[in-house]
């Protein structure tokens, strides 16, 4: 303990040399600074390092100094959540800004095979702040940025001149505010370096976006505002080296890219690694220069390709990931000796522009890397056999526009499909299905988007091992190969806003589809109008203007009799459907129906619903990102609000409040006795819904259902072997590769899923794609052979990796479990059916759970 006493008595200038001049512990040896630019203790009241920097406070700062500076502009490219601004820094050479639209259009002509190549500054991206909790990535940004504005001499002019360098700072500022408030709320006039005090623990909770997403899995998924503002500037200039600055725990030392060379993508090229590996010299240069720790070959994968350091891979560019131990709340003890944040924001400062120095000393060899990237992509389309995809989503032009959308995103040229045309086994028609060419620049996107993968070199993923997004998306699609022609491609589509035309007004009643997207949007808003509803429970074939139409379980039917609100507030609610939500809305002409489908009055085909109120737990055990994900869900997309609770603070609540209780996955999802009791009783007389997912399904099954996960036979040993058949011997050297063969990281299993069950409403088919990243299945319900909603497939892996051992344990098991507990229902899923915001298949399904969960009827016959 004496020598930490000592270390901070030294920092903060007890008995030794304090940080007099703050802002020379950043500057560059040997360059000279212009005074006429602020020095961010002169703004901030403090120096880089000494406390938090609020975001607030770090805005007014960088946006002063770009003004003050002739090199640098910058612009609001977004808002996150809680509508804090992400800054967008472009940082030039004066000469070079005064014709930057110019340079930029030539970089990008440069990328195609058929341009001149390109002769034009380096373009080169900085990363900071992606993760709130990671004070360093953040907090760094004002140094660099500083010094680009004020350093002085030949060499910053230089490096100007030949270079565009683009900086998003900060990319999560919610995140970064979250974390801030924790700092200071915990912080002490003496710093206190104990890891166990509060002021350190704060991780996941300001690591994540509002919503508690983790923002650096979002650069391929694009659900979140803060995701979508950098990406579309990413691409408007499509860098040529992007790097990304990380913390990770605190005892770690320095880590900088390529990374593990077995664990790359395939995708990417091995010139990639060999130029990342140039640019890291630059990077050992300084480190050693200090006689610093590092390490940059070991640890840190490049498969995932939705990272910030891994997406720019697949796209064209040099993509390197930073991450240097946390100190947490700003001074912290470890093994190593104490941690300092200042030292950390140095060490990534000083690294930034050694990523500068190291770009534009291979300038002309990344450049034509870029070049080559893209021509060899050109030439892999012109030999690929599949020559295009075509896709389309049943019943929900929304879900279509989402991925239409998500692939604009990614610079991915989308195209009407001219004609009909049948592949993979069904027919696509012209008008409700599209084409995306294999022949564009984005190539390797594109298949890395398209593409099943299950065979891989080695089964160790820092994230998720199959991101297969048709699948996700629960879209029919196939590649076309042969049946591939130029007049299939109609013309160019852009995403659109939701909306469609409003209905004729009817003077008996409407009826909305199911299957569309944001018909629980719509369903919620006519309840909590107090409108009354009746759910279809099976096919029906309804009277409406133009014709009888068919309409799957779930459509939703207004009738105008009855209600306590007026026909013409109806016909407002049902229209706000149509145009805001794109809910495929008709007027119903008459009650009857033809054919032998029920009438609109019949009690057994049209069912009742009520609104829903939901409390979803979280923290205390639970997986904040899975807690996100069913908040975001419910509250930014669907408009229903949701109660927030903690999973161990559920005394004095009124249940009576709440008719659903959304339960997570994580690591300790057990109630305790007197709560389980509590919520025991709810659901049996009061007629509560749980819906469970994960480890959380597993849980509930068990307390509420009775039924006890089955152990497997005790003759046979962990791989299945029998008892006799010697003891399991391995080398330690396979440890990690062993020790990962039987973990599901992320990978995407098949389901078959009953479209007739109140769970499965609004599916077109019985095949369903979900997300599993857990290996526990859930046991089949004793008694009701009704009550599995999916059933995983007997050989259920469609891409990602799985061991042989898992997919035969998997298989056949329970996906989707829902049954009647005395007045009310269980809902179990066995996966995560909001994972990361983008299965939008499994997503209805959980819609479902929380509206027609009381629709469920309890089978009655002997079984």
């Amino acid at each position: 303990m004496q020598k930490y006493l000592l270390a901070i008595c030294a920092i903060l200038g007890l008995g030794g040399t304090a940080l007099a001049d703050p802002i020379a512990y950043f500057q560059v040896e040997g360059v000279t600074y212009d005074e006429s630019i602020p020095a961010p203790e002169d703004r901030l009241g403090f120096g880089v390092g000494d406390r938090p920097v609020r975001h607030e406070a770090m805005v007014a700062y960088l946006t002063e100094i770009a003004g003050q500076s002739d090199r640098i502009s910058v612009e609001t490219i977004g808002y996150s959540h809680e509508h804090r601004p992400i800054l967008f820094f472009t940082v030039t050479a004066p000469d070079n800004h005064a014709r930057i639209e110019d340079i930029r259009q030539q970089h990008l002509a440069s990328l195609s095979p058929q341009s001149a190549a390109a002769t034009g500054p380096a373009i080169i991206w900085l990363n900071y702040g992606v993760h709130g909790a990671e004070s360093a990535g953040m907090d760094a940004a004002i140094p660099t940025l500083y010094h680009l504005a004020a350093a002085q001499g030949t060499d910053i002019e230089e490096t100007l001149a030949n270079s565009v360098i683009l900086i998003t700072a900060v990319f999560n500022p919610d995140g970064h505010s979250r974390r801030v408030n924790h700092v200071e709320t915990f912080g002490s006039e003496v710093p206190v370096t104990d890891p166990g005090h509060e002021q350190h623990r704060l991780w996941t909770e300001a690591r994540t976006n509002h919503y508690w997403f983790d923002l650096n899995r979002q650069w391929l998924l694009q659900t979140q505002p803060e995701s979508q503002a950098w990406l579309e500037q990413w691409h408007r200039w499509k860098p040529q080296v992007s790097a990304d600055f990380h913390e990770m725990q605190t005892e770690a030392t320095f880590y900088f890219h390529p990374g593990e060379p077995l664990r790359r993508n395939p995708l990417i090229p091995e010139r990639a690694r060999e130029l990342t590996e140039g640019i890291a010299q630059y990077h050992v240069r300084f480190l050693d220069s200090e006689a610093r720790l590092y390490t940059s070959a070991e640890g840190f994968d490049n498969f995932y390709v939705g990272k910030g350091s891994t997406y720019p891979q697949v796209n064209g560019s040099l993509g390197i990931l930073f991450e240097i131990g946390a100190a947490r709340g700003g001074l912290i003890e470890a093994e190593r000796g104490l941690v300092r944040h200042a030292e950390n924001v140095r060490t990534h400062f000083r690294t930034s522009l050694t990523t500068i120095e190291g770009a534009l000393a291979q300038r002309q060899a990344i450049a034509d890397y870029q070049r080559q990237f893209f021509a060899e992509a050109a030439a892999r389309a012109a030999r690929d056999a599949d020559r295009a995809y075509v896709f389309t989503a049943e019943g929900d032009p929304e879900r279509l526009n989402h991925f239409v959308d998500l692939l604009d995103r990614h610079d991915i040229t989308v195209n009407a499909l001219a004609r009909d045309v049948s592949a993979g086994g069904r027919d696509y028609r012209a008008g409700e299905a599209m084409i995306v060419r294999l022949d564009q620049p984005q190539y390797i996107m594109i298949r890395s988007l398209f593409d099943r993968v299950t065979d891989f070199e080695e089964n160790i993923f820092y994230d998720v091992s199959g991101w297969t997004l048709p699948l996700a998306y629960d879209l029919e699609y196939a590649a076309l190969g042969r049946a591939f022609s130029a007049n299939l491609i109609g013309e160019a589509v852009a995403p659109r806003r939701p909306g469609s035309a409003p209905p004729q007004r009817s003077s008996y009643g409407y009826v909305l589809r199911w299957s569309d997207y944001y018909a629980p949007r719509s369903l919620y808003r006519l309840l909590d109008h107090e409108v009354r509803v009746r759910i279809a429970t099976e096919d029906v074939t309804i009277p409406v203007t133009g014709g009888p139409q068919s309409f799957g379980p779930g459509a939703v039917f207004v009738p105008l009799v009855g209600q306590d609100v007026s026909a013409d507030r109806i016909y407002e609610l049902v229209a706000e459907a149509a145009r805001d939500d794109g809910v495929s809305v008709h007027a119903v002409v008459s009650g009857s129906t033809p054919g032998n489908t029920p009438d609109l009055g019949d009690s057994r085909g049209f069912r009742s619903v009520e609104q829903p109120q939901i409390l979803v737990l979280f923290d205390d055990g639970l997986s904040s990102y899975d807690a996100g994900e069913v908040w975001h869900q419910l509250d930014y997309r669907m408009h229903i609000p949701v109660t927030l609770r903690r999973k161990d603070e559920l005394g004095g609540l009124d249940w009576s409040r709440y008719t659903h209780l959304v339960i997570v996955g994580g690591g300790n999802t057990r109630l305790s006795e007197s709560d389980a009791e509590r919520v025991r009783q709810w659901v049996r007389e009061d007629g509560g819904v749980i819906i469970a997912s994960r480890q959380a399904a597993l849980m509930a099954q068990s307390v509420f259902l009775g039924v006890e996960p089955d152990e497997g036979d005790s003759e046979e040993n962990a791989d299945g072997a029998d008892d006799d058949s010697g003891p399991d011997r391995r080398n330690y050297a396979d440890l990690s590769v062993d020790d990962a063969e039987h973990i599901i990281g992320g990978a995407i299993f098949e389901g078959d899923l009953d479209p007739t069950h109140p769970i499965g409403f609004g599916y077109p088919d019985r095949f369903i794609a979900l997300h599993r990243n857990m290996v526990e299945t859930l046991e089949w319900p004793e008694e009701d052979p009704f009550a599995v909603v999916v059933r995983y497939a007997d050989d259920p892996l469609l891409s990602g990796y799985a061991s042989e051992r898992r997919r035969e344990e998997i298989g056949g098991t329970p996906a989707v479990i829902a049954q009647r507990m005395g007045r009310g229902t269980i809902v179990l899923f066995a996966d995560n059916p909001n994972f990361r915001a983008t299965f939008r298949g499994t997503e209805r399904m959980f819609m479902n759970a929380v509206f027609f969960s009381r629709l469920i009827t309890p089978p009655s016959g002997d079984y």
